[in-house]
C-alpha cells in the first residue's frame, strides 16, 4: 500500500520500521517539529521518528498545524491509501481524515474506550488496572472516539512505563501490519458508550513520590513514572526512585524514613526503595546511594 506515516516518538517507531519491513511504500513521514535538546539543552533534536525516518531514506515532514490549507492540500497530493498514526501529537483536521482512500488508522496504547487521550499507559499503572493493551483505530474527529479494527491485551503487574511501552509498541506494529494485510477481514467495532476514561497529559508535579497515599499506590507510581522517574526531595536535592517494592514491616509518619534501608512510611504500609538516582550521577542501589549520601532513620522527607 502507499502509506503515509504520522508519528513522534520512540513508541511509534517500531510500527514504522514494521511498515517498511512488510513491504509498503510509505511516501512521506509526518512527525512533530525538532525540539531544545541535547546535553545544554539548547541544539534542536529531531523526533526519534523523523531519526529513524531519514535513516530509511523516507521524506520527513515536520508542520507546527494541520489546520492550514496549504499543509493540506500537500498532505492530499501525496495520494495515499492509508494514514498510519501513532503518537503523532497532533489534531488532524477532517480534511486531513478524509484523504487517504482508507482513511486514518492510529495505533493506541490502551483497550478502548478506556484511557483515551494523551498517556494511556502511565495513567493505567497509576490506576492499578491489572491489564492493558494495544488497539488498531479508524480514526474520527472525536478523541480517540474511533471503531477499533484489532486489539490485543496484556498484564499490567510488575512492568516500569518504560517496559510497558516498548512491549505494546511492538505488538501495534505487528497488529497493524496484520490490519493492512487483510482490512476487509476486520470490520470496524464500535468502541462502547460504558467504561469511558480520559488519560490526561502528565503534569511534572505528578512525579514527586506522595507518600501520604498507600504503600501500593506509591510503588505504582514510581513504576508508571520509570522513565523519567518518579523522585522525593532530601536537603535541597532530588533523588529519583526507579524501582521499588513494598516493605515487609514498619510503621511511622507518611513519609518518614524508617529504618538504615531507606523504607519510608507512607499513609498505609511502607515502601522500599530499590533502585534510585542522584542528579548528574548514575543509577545506583540504596546501599550505594547511603554511602555517600546518607538519609538516617527518622528523616522527614
Amino acid at each position: 500500500m502507499r502509506i503515509i506515516f504520522m508519528g513522534t516518538p520512540a513508541f511509534a517507531v517500531p510500527t514504522l520500521e514494521a511498515l517498511v519491513g512488510a513491504g509498503h511504500d510509505v511516501v512521506a513521514a509526518y512527525s512533530q517539529p525538532p525540539r531544545a535538546g541535547g546535553r545544554r539543552g539548547k541544539a534542536l533534536m529531531p523526533s526519534p521518528v523523523h531519526q529513524r525516518a531519514e535513516a530509511l531514506g523516507i521524506e520527513v515532514r515536520t508542520p507546527v498545524t494541520l489546520r492550514d490549507p496549504a499543509a493540506q492540500a500537500d498532505f492530499t497530493a501525496l495520494g495515499a491509501d492509508v494514514a498510519v498514526v501513532a503518537a503523532y501529537g497532533l489534531i488532524l483536521p477532517k480534511p486531513v481524515l478524509a484523504a487517504p482512500r482508507l482513511g486514518c488508522l492510529n495505533v493506541h496504547g490502551s483497550l478502548l474506550p478506556r484511557w483515551r487521550g494523551a498517556a494511556p499507559i502511565q495513567r493505567a499503572i497509576l490506576a492499578g488496572d491489572a491489564e492493558t493493551g494495544v488497539g488498531i483505530m479508524q480514526m474520527e474527529a472525536g478523541l480517540d472516539t474511533g471503531p477499533v479494527l484489532l486489539e490485543k491485551r496484556t498484564r499490567t503487574a510488575n512492568k516500569t512505563a518504560g517496559a510497558l511501552t516498548e512491549e505494546l509498541a511492538a505488538m501495534g506494529a505487528r497488529l497493524m501490519v496484520q490490519v493492512l494485510a487483510d482490512p476487509d477481514a476486520y470490520p470496524p467495532r464500535a468502541q462502547p458508550e460504558e467504561g469511558i476514561t480520559y488519560a490526561a497529559k502528565i503534569d511534572k508535579a505528578e512525579t514527586r513520590l506522595d507518600f501520604s497515599a498507600s504503600a501500593e499506590a506509591v510503588e505504582r507510581q514510581v513504576r508508571a513514572f520509570n522513565p523519567p522517574g518518579a523522585w522525593f526531595e532530601h536537603e535541597g536535592e532530588r533523588v529519583r526512585v526507579l524501582a521499588a517494592a513494598i516493605a515487609e514491616t514498619g510503621v511511622g509518619r507518611a513519609g518518614q524514613v524508617i529504618d538504615d534501608r531507606l523504607a519510608i512510611a507512607c499513609a498505609s504500609g511502607a515502601i522500599q526503595p530499590l533502585s534510585v538516582q542522584r542528579a548528574g550521577r548514575g543509577v545506583m542501589s540504596v546501599a550505594d546511594l547511603l554511602r555517600g549520601f546518607p538519609i538516617p532513620a527518622g528523616t522527614q522527607l
